[in-house]
């Protein structure tokens, strides 16, 4: 059978109706190639409107100029003339290549100067925009043609983490920009076709009759710019993620931390009297922290787990009248038993008031803990969260945002969670943890307990949480029911809710 002509990833890219379009994308996948096609659809039919393109160089121009005669001849659109034109920008000849159509519109490929497309109208594709000398310029130029209904394109490989285009890419995924944003890999243009279409045209010259043996040649090639070139990771990683100065802007001292952690022969205690023991501290420690909360405020928590060697760690958020999201109260427990985790999440989350959403990491172990309190809470009002690169991708340049905006604000002042913030980096373009301990123990008690990133990912995911619409809180109707088999303390506290 004829294959389609457009791989899936190049269908989204053609497809996307967005007015502003980024696309970070691999080397040799046949990007502009597919965004040829586009333009000439654009242009081509009546009603259409101008396509612009610019490229850092002649030969790209030229390159994309061709595939767009391409594209019009097997789209059958009448050209009326194709070939090079001569403009002057401040007494300098500058060349171009142009494509008129029947329709009175045109295709128009110029040169990387912000000047070149200054007072035109239409469709305006940036390509390998990592690479233009003024990236800015040219965005700040492009913009204007949205007023009147254009389209902005930018598509690159990556050069560099400090370059205009990454910092495009990291703002539209903190959600500064409302941009779409596409991301494209080698190995996943591999999966979607790629091989295929390129067996297809080259036939028996194709010298690797096998996907594998293509690929990794095509690795071997770009040896160790392979990550940047063709993984779609901006090089030059590796770097502290949060400035001290930032995360210590953002600090107060009034926050509370509640620390405990428990010895071991604690875990060989008959269950009971670990919970006897447990609801004590909770009373003592938590209950007028809980009390003190306001209680006319949407709240949301976020939780990183741990059961020996790190902490588990409950940040609780507060909405503002002001949207700003401010910490209220954080909880580190290490070596606690799984039940008596049970028991302090339910005691602090029942007494939390207008719970709007909490999530929860649901990695490893802490899945148990996780599907817990989202059978006693609800799915909907509990995310159970599977730590991944992709969410850290995703997620991580928001959380950053809220910090340098002043939409995160209150935490603890505190050099242990000051230090678990500073110890998310950058590895291969994502900023997460690395995968050891951080901090290690040191004193006696909770003078200084072992940690990795623990308060970072409780804040983390408590900052996602409070972004998200969950339930309405319990003000707006929303009782805890107790549990199969409570006991009688949770059975008085329920009986007191509903008083």
């Amino acid at each position: 059978m004829t294959p389609t002509v457009l791989l899936p990833y190049q269908q989204a890219w053609v497809g996307d109706p967005a007015e502003v379009a980024v696309w970070e994308k691999s080397r040799r996948i046949g990007a502009s190639w597919c965004d040829a096609s586009e333009a000439v659809l654009t242009a081509a039919p009546e009603g259409g409107m101008d396509a612009l393109y610019i490229g850092y160089s002649e030969d790209m121009t030229r390159e994309y100029i061709d595939d767009c005669a391409m594209w019009a001849k097997a789209f059958s659109f009448a050209a009326s003339w194709l070939g090079e034109v001569i403009y002057s920008d401040e007494g300098q000849d500058i060349k171009a290549f142009r494509i008129d159509f029947a329709s009175g519109k045109k295709i128009l490929a110029l040169s990387s100067r912000p000047r070149s497309i200054r007072g035109k109208q239409g469709r305006v594709t940036i390509d390998e925009a990592a690479f233009h000398d003024d990236l800015p310029g040219l965005m700040k130029a492009s913009l204007a043609m949205l007023i009147w209904g254009g389209k902005v394109r930018l598509l690159s490989s990556h050069n560099g983490t400090k370059n205009p285009f990454n910092e495009i890419v990291e703002s539209i995924r903190a959600g500064r920009l409302g941009y779409s944003l596409h991301r494209t890999t080698f190995r996943e243009a591999v999966t979607q076709g790629l091989y295929q279409r390129v067996a297809l045209i080259q036939g028996d010259r194709l010298a690797d009759k096998t996907e594998e043996a293509w690929v990794a040649k095509i690795y071997a090639m770009y040896g160790e710019t392979a990550s940047e070139e063709l993984d779609v990771i901006p090089s030059e990683g590796g770097g502290v993620f949060l400035a001290m100065a930032l995360i210590e802007s953002r600090m107060v001292r009034e926050t509370p931390i509640v620390r405990r952690r428990w010895p071991d022969s604690f875990g060989q205690q008959p269950e009971g009297d670990r919970r006897r023991e447990v609801l004590a501290w909770c009373e003592e420690e938590l209950r007028q922290l809980l009390e003190g909360l306001d209680a006319t405020r949407w709240h949301g928590f976020g939780e990183d787990f741990a059961r020996v060697g790190d902490l588990t760690v409950i940040t609780v958020l507060e909405e503002g009248q002001d949207l700003v999201r401010r910490v209220r109260l954080v909880v580190e427990i290490g070596n606690c038993p799984f039940r008596q985790q049970e028991q302090i999440l339910t005691y602090l989350v029942d007494r939390v008031p207008r719970l709007r959403h909490g999530a929860m990491d649901a990695s490893g172990n802490g899945a148990a803990l996780a599907e817990y309190a989202a059978d006693r809470y609800g799915l909907a009002r509990i995310e159970q969260i599977k730590l991944s690169e992709a969410f850290y991708r995703e997620q991580m340049p928001r959380f950053k945002a809220a910090l340098e905006d002043a939409m995160l604000e209150a935490l603890p002042r505190d050099d242990q969670c000051r230090d678990d913030l500073r110890a998310i980096r950058i590895f291969n373009g994502v900023p997460k943890l690395p995968n050891s301990a951080t901090q290690r123990q040191s004193g006696h008690g909770a003078e200084r307990m072992q940690r990795h990133g623990d308060f970072a990912i409780s804040l983390f995911l408590a900052d996602y949480a409070l972004r998200f619409e969950g339930l309405p809180g319990r003000c707006d109707g929303f009782i805890s029911a107790p549990r199969r088999g409570a006991d009688n303390e949770e059975l008085e506290y329920a009986s007191r809710q509903m008083l």
